[in-house]
């Protein structure tokens, strides 16, 4: 039988297998092995045992993965973030999008509690880099109809720093899910983590969801490891400019004649996008290249 992982927990694998039910799986010891772990997202074959248990036999081919979260086959990142308490520094939406974007996968940005503040800056900022867009309010409705319909028919991770409103959107999203939601702490400005692991959840409009515990789950390794020359793929705004700089293999940091500073300058790139770039790029060319190849093998 083929099904998805929907949730992994304590070592069992809860695979829907398209009828309703959830089958709760162990793992063949060949994926010990194999040195391969199942990931919640996984299109994978199993068999069905007595009761509602299983034995996953195998794992599909994976659009993509991602390691912290431990999630695979994601069509798209919705980040949440919000220009009310707690404002989003747009570097952390940043870091999380060149992961996607080197991952294969797109990125929706939602500035959540539009109705405290419209978030007009990270609105102009990510409308002009070429990224869907939208404002919404969990506390209002606003915008949450549109969030809807794109999500349609795809399976979406939901991350964000603490705080923003996730959960409060799932809700808005599909009032039955009744996710507990984390008050925002006035004294530290930021939230409480209240997601505890990554799962999977279904809407009644055919979109799949992953709720995941925010920012912080994002390995930052997975940026720092990269090679700093490809960095600048992980860029979409940056694509039109590529191989126009005066000199071959030019960073795009400070050097003279380089057509993405000229862009900057220009205003046709956004300079936070500009300024996430360069500071995502120090921090690859700082990792050795043993420890490069080594995350690699």
């Amino acid at each position: 039988m083929e099904g998805v992982i929907l949730k992994a927990l304590s070592g069992f694998y809860y695979v829907d297998g398209g009828d309703g039910r959830l089958i709760a799986c162990r793992g063949r010891g060949k994926f010990r092995h194999q040195k391969l772990s199942p990931l919640v997202g996984d299109r994978v074959t199993f068999t069905l045992l007595e009761g509602e248990s299983g034995i996953l036999d195998s794992i599909l081919p994976r659009k993509n993965q991602f390691h912290r979260p431990a999630v695979a086959n994601i069509d798209q990142l919705v980040v949440v973030a919000s220009g009310a308490v707690p404002v989003t520094d747009p570097f952390l939406i940043d870091r999380v999008v060149s992961i996607a974007e080197g991952r294969g996968c797109e990125s929706v940005i939602v500035l959540n509690k539009c109705d405290l503040d419209a978030a007009e800056e990270l609105y102009q900022t990510y409308t002009q880099a070429g990224f869907p867009t939208l404002r919404v309010s969990a506390e209002t409705g606003e915008g949450i109809p549109e969030l809807r319909e794109i999500m349609a028919g795809k399976v979406s991770a939901f991350t964000g720093n603490s705080g923003v409103g996730k959960s409060s959107i799932l809700n808005a999203l599909q009032p039955d899910f009744c996710l507990q939601v984390g008050e925002v702490s006035d004294k530290l400005g930021r939230g409480r983590h209240t997601t505890r692991h990554v799962e999977l959840f279904r809407l009644d409009h055919g979109a799949i969801v992953a709720d995941t515990p925010g920012f912080s789950s994002f390995d930052t390794e997975e940026t720092e490891l990269r090679r700093p020359e490809t960095l600048e793929r992980t860029f979409r705004e940056f694509a039109p400019y590529l191989g126009r700089c005066r000199f071959t293999g030019c960073a795009h940091v400070k050097e003279k004649g380089c057509a993405v500073l000229a862009a900057v300058k220009a205003g046709e790139i956004s300079k936070s996008r500009h300024a996430s770039y360069v500071r995502l790029y120090e921090q690859a060319k700082e990792v050795p290249e043993w420890q490069r190849k080594e995350s690699a093998d």
